[in-house]
């Protein structure tokens, strides 16, 4: 069985951005998006606490509205964010 290539070699899936709202913070404005809990399929790392989003634990999707200089889209900026910690974040 051919191994699958490493995610970070493959192409971002794309944001459903449709169905995200806006959220200024000190650094910008992010686009948010709720993940329920049965679409939470894997563990992510929040980098608000630096703890896991175990699976099946509703949370955050979130990315910057523009992409920062040297990245090609928003998509590769996405992060997991427990919602806690980024209502948080300021």
């Amino acid at each position: 069985m051919p191994k699958r290539p490493s995610k970070h070699l493959r192409t971002p899936r794309p944001l459903l951005s449709s169905h995200a709202s806006a959220s200024d913070k000190s650094d910008g404005r992010w686009m948010t998006q709720t993940m329920p809990g049965q679409a939470a399929i894997k563990d992510y790392r929040c980098p608000g606490c630096e703890h896991l989003i175990i699976q099946g634990t509703p949370h955050l999707v979130v990315w910057p509205q523009v992409p920062s200089l040297g990245s090609a889209s928003a998509v590769e900026e996405r992060r997991h964010w427990h919602t806690s910690c980024w209502n948080r974040r300021h």
